[in-house]
């Protein structure tokens, strides 16, 4: 005798539900609210108190963060190093080291007279590019 076959059906795939996103407030995000527009450009103390107010960090530790950034910076762009530095995705510090020149014979483009250029020394450029996330930051004209 030929068994019966039960008939199951299958039951339809359960969709995934999404957990809605939750927005959770920071303390940096509350904090952002406090600081304001300088009147004129600030200076090295005003930018300290402005990040200890804002961070609770002492004073000196703060002093201490830029000591070792400027330090980061000199070892990076020094003769030994890659010779350029990136700031958090804000901006890339580059060296170009240029060689020295011999004084030569040329032509004023101004005049279209004869005249001697000086000879120059060997001499470091350095030059800071913003990236796309300071670049964000300027409001749009």
């Amino acid at each position: 005798m030929a068994k019966k076959r039960s008939k199951t059906t299958k039951k339809p795939a359960r969709k995934a539900t999404r957990k809605k996103a939750t927005r959770r407030t920071t303390k940096a995000a509350t904090r952002s609210a406090r600081i304001t527009a300088a009147d004129g450009p600030r200076t090295k103390a005003q930018v300290y108190r402005e990040i200890a107010e804002n961070t609770d960090l002492p004073r000196a530790k703060i002093a201490e963060v830029f000591d070792v950034l400027g330090q980061m910076i000199q070892k990076d762009l020094g003769k030994r190093g890659p010779g350029v530095f990136n700031v958090a995705g804000l901006m890339k510090v580059t060296v170009q080291r240029k060689p020295a020149t011999k004084a030569r014979k040329g032509v004023n483009p101004f005049t279209g007279e004869e005249m001697m250029f000086k000879a120059k020394p060997a001499r470091n450029v350095v030059k800071v590019r913003p990236l796309k996330a300071l670049k964000d930051l300027a409001p749009k004209p």
